[in-house]
């Protein structure tokens, strides 16, 4: 493993602490696993090909930040904020959500498949193209969400809220529409009718 804070193949397992990593700039050669990372400013960090597996990350401000093509596998997320941040084609599979804010979070393709964000607040985020199986986003609030494109096959979905969310094109056959609140909801006739089907009704 190599990073900016020591040589090649040391110090997996460090804790970092307190630090401005303010407009870092990170990359393929920044490459961390198992680290802890509290109460650190990662505003405006722009990260392309960075990778973190196994991370905690507590109290850190994502806030404005770039990621591109970098991957956040089996990453805890305690208390952050994602404010305005921005993920493009990054992997976030098994990363898990708690107490986190994502207000204005854009996340553009990538794989976040098995990530945990029961009960999320994502109101005013928005996914394009992303994978996310398996997702557990029980009880999350997605009012007016833009959330199209997405695979959602096989996410627990139970008791989400959807009212005005644009979900045009997403995989939405692991929905139960008795239990989600959707007045308002934007989908297109494939969802209609597979949504009409789970209802019982016979389409056609």
């Amino acid at each position: 493993m190599a990073d900016r804070h020591g040589d090649p193949g040391a110090g997996t397992g460090r804790v970092v602490r307190d630090e401005d990593w303010y407009g870092r700039e990170l990359g393929p050669r920044d490459v961390y696993e198992g680290y802890t990372f509290y109460d650190l400013d990662w505003t405006e960090v722009v990260g392309e090909g960075a990778v973190f597996d196994g991370c905690v990350f507590s109290g850190v401000a994502f806030n404005a930040s770039r990621h591109t093509g970098s991957a956040f596998v089996n990453c805890v997320f305690r208390g952050c904020s994602f404010f305005d941040a921005r993920f493009e084609g990054c992997k976030a599979v098994g990363a898990s959500f708690e107490r986190t804010t994502f207000g204005l979070l854009a996340v553009d393709g990538g794989d976040w498949s098995f990530s945990g964000l029961p009960g999320a607040d994502l109101r005013r985020a928005s996914f394009d193209g992303v994978r996310l199986r398996e997702a557990d986003l029980t009880g999350a609030r997605l009012e007016g969400t833009v959330m199209t494109r997405c695979d959602l096959s096989g996410a627990a979905l139970g008791g989400v809220r959807l009212a005005g969310a644009d979900l045009r094109g997403s995989d939405l056959s692991s929905l139960d529409p008795r239990t989600a609140e959707a007045s308002g909801t934007r989908i297109d006739l494939d969802q209609a009718a597979l949504l009409a089907t789970a209802l019982g009704y016979r389409v056609g």
